[in-house]
């Protein structure tokens, strides 16, 4: 079954007087462990499309499946609930707590839903994702101490924590200079590999669509490619 199922969505903003498409007639799934890029010029419709995915915004047509279930219908607080519980979140400007240190920027999403780990599990999943994401000399170490690419390891981290079936990267190598960039990108592909988590992103960086398994290329808010590599 498809972790992801999207069919037939559209997203139409008002401009003034007009109507704006962002999103076209979107359809297609994303399988668990996929390791997914949706790829295309500024404008065409990506970020619209990932917030959709992601729970943070709403179809105007159309419909979405999160783990066979479908969004529609639900209220505020259920969408709310479901986005905590099966995804986390990587944005291109990290998104830290200025206040909290490495350990604690990672633990933070866990203090916000219901409690699912006893401390010692709590602490002991953190160091673990601490060491995964190499960050261990670090955890001490608040967000203005740390490089562009320290802080999207944190983000990276902290996406994990809650042991979301999906993490959701919008730009997550923007602000990143190639050489970071590239160490993120390889750093999600292990975590993808070793941890079976699936990932989508939004993103210009090629590097991402040459590494990626499953390819969504929009132009103009339209699917123009949807095309897996490998089959699982």
């Amino acid at each position: 079954m498809a972790i992801i199922e999207v069919k037939n969505i559209q997203k139409i903003y008002p401009l003034g007087k007009v109507e704006v498409v962002a999103v076209k007639d979107a359809s297609f799934e994303v399988e668990k462990g996929d390791f997914v890029s949706i790829n295309g010029p500024s404008g065409s419709g990506k970020s619209t499309l990932l917030n959709m995915i992601g729970l943070i915004d709403t179809p105007t047509s159309g419909e979405i499946f999160i783990e066979g279930k479908p969004i529609s219908g639900l209220k505020d607080k259920q969408l709310t609930t479901l986005r905590h519980e099966t995804m986390g979140f990587v944005f291109q400007s990290f998104n830290l707590v200025p206040v909290l240190n490495v350990y604690e920027n990672i633990e933070f999403p866990l203090l916000l839903g219901k409690e699912r780990m006893g401390k010692g599990e709590r602490k002991e999943w953190i160091d673990f994702l601490i060491s995964q994401v190499g960050l261990d000399q670090w955890r001490t170490h608040r967000s203005n101490e740390l490089s562009g690419g320290q802080r999207q390891r944190v983000a990276i981290a902290r996406a994990l924590v809650a042991k979301p079936s999906l993490v959701m990267a919008d730009e997550p190598t923007a602000n990143l200079d190639s050489e970071n960039g590239m160490q993120i990108i390889e750093l999600m592909k292990k975590i993808n590999a070793e941890m079976n988590t699936t990932f989508i992103f939004s993103t210009h960086d090629e590097k991402i669509v040459e590494i990626a398994d499953h390819v969504i290329r929009l132009r103009d808010g339209l699917i123009v490619e949807n095309y897996k590599k490998v089959e699982k």
